[in-house]
């Protein structure tokens, strides 16, 4: 019988309802980084934000469920989303702000008022449920679905929890300072009452993957450092070749974004904190202090994949490993209050751009699920899928515009 003596979960997800606003009115910004302004990354570009950007440390993450089957208001809600965004990146109020009408709701929430935007990054992805759910095509884009956007398989040892998986919609909010993060969320929550409601949210901590790599590797709740050969924000030929889909790839909606998949990832943390020093080495396959990989000194040196268990999770997951299988990661912690049996109910939100899932995330999971030592450790609670697109172009361009088309119609 397992150690870990596994129990009964059942996840504490529920839809939430967004309340608020359903309008916003913002003056175009020709330089979302103005002059003078620290802690700003840029929202336009080819790519969306939050991708290849320098991982900050705290996340928030909702997905959505479109509760209309009106395609014009869900494009005025992208069109009123893509607007605040700019303005949220960008360390500005929405709308009014504070100031306005004072027998109407102020257009911002406030409780960022004040506060710097802390590399504050919005992403949205667009799920399964949005080209068809059960069957119908609510807004003409069941021809539009990416083949890499597929239904992901079940996995052994999985134990979705339906209310916190999936979605028709994603928004990922990245920020130094949490409170940034989670105003952001609220505020695209407000403004889409009566278009979408939250159907799950995580927040996140402690970032446990880098894009940076000349920095040190952070640390999951495991005490491991684990992704040090994580693709580079800067590689730009690693993300090209890994990252973002090219104009061959199709669908030409697509040319320039990337595909995310969301899994929360419940940690048995106090059986492992009961397991010995080295059998935890030996189930990662490198050190805990210097992190350094069998047989290696530092934690960046290649590692001996042949040194390491054959269960360990380093030479499971590496690419060579995987017919050359190359994610980006962007992983956060979790801790959300205990499971009612007397333990935590932490973990890592793991979170994984690729080029085409197919060839990315898919052939991973599928090597390391029920392989692996450390799947004794840990169990996948909930699975998200979403197809990201291309960045945001100009003040005059808004999320989804290459799905939907410039005008929407």
């Amino acid at each position: 019988m397992s150690r870990r003596a596994v129990l009964g979960w059942a996840g504490a997800g529920a839809a939430v309802g967004a309340a608020g606003a359903a309008t916003v009115g913002l003056a175009a910004r020709e330089d979302p980084t103005p002059a003078g302004r620290s802690g700003l990354v840029p929202f336009h570009g080819a790519h969306q934000a939050g991708i290849a950007t320098p991982v900050q440390d705290r996340l928030h993450f909702a997905a959505f469920d479109i509760t209309t089957a009106d395609r014009a208001a869900l494009v005025r809600m992208l069109r009123t989303w893509t607007a605040a965004a700019a303005a949220m990146t960008a360390g500005d109020q929405v709308g009014s702000g504070a100031t306005g009408d004072p027998q109407a709701p102020p257009g911002d929430t406030g409780e960022a008022l004040g506060l710097p935007a802390s590399r504050l990054t919005l992403t949205v992805g667009f799920g399964p449920g949005l080209f068809t759910r059960d069957g119908v095509d609510r807004f003409g884009l069941a021809a539009l679905r990416p083949a890499p956007l597929i239904d992901l398989p079940a996995f052994p040892g999985d134990r979705l929890d339906p209310a916190r998986s999936g979605g028709d919609l994603c928004v990922q909010a990245c920020a130094d300072d949490p409170q940034v993060a989670v105003h952001a969320v609220r505020n695209l929550a407000r403004l889409g009452f009566g278009t979408a409601s939250v159907r799950w949210s995580q927040l996140g901590f402690g970032k446990t993957s880098s894009t940076t790599p000349e920095a040190q590797t952070p640390r999951n709740l495991m005490g491991f450092k684990d992704g040090t050969r994580n693709i580079a924000g800067t590689d730009t030929a690693a993300l090209e070749r890994y990252v973002w889909v090219a104009p061959a790839d199709g669908p030409a909606w697509m040319d320039g974004g990337s595909y995310l998949v969301a899994r929360r990832i419940r940690m048995h943390i106090e059986t492992w904190d009961r397991t010995p020093l080295g059998e935890q080495e030996s189930i990662f396959g490198r050190a805990k202090g210097e992190g350094a990989s069998f047989g290696r000194t530092h934690e960046h040196d290649p590692p001996d994949l042949a040194a390491m268990p054959e269960d360990a999770h380093v030479r499971l997951a590496h690419p060579d490993s995987n017919d050359g299988a190359t994610i980006l990661r962007r992983g956060y912690s979790f801790t959300d209050g205990t499971d009612g049996l007397g333990r935590l109910d932490a973990g890592l939100f793991f979170l994984a751009y690729q080029r085409d899932t197919r060839t990315g995330f898919l052939p991973v999971q599928q090597h390391l699920a029920g392989t692996e030592a450390l799947g004794e450790y840990l169990q996948h609670v909930a699975s998200a899928h979403f197809a990201c697109p291309p960045g945001v172009r100009g003040p005059d361009d808004w999320w989804g515009s290459t799905l939907f088309g410039p005008t929407g119609t």
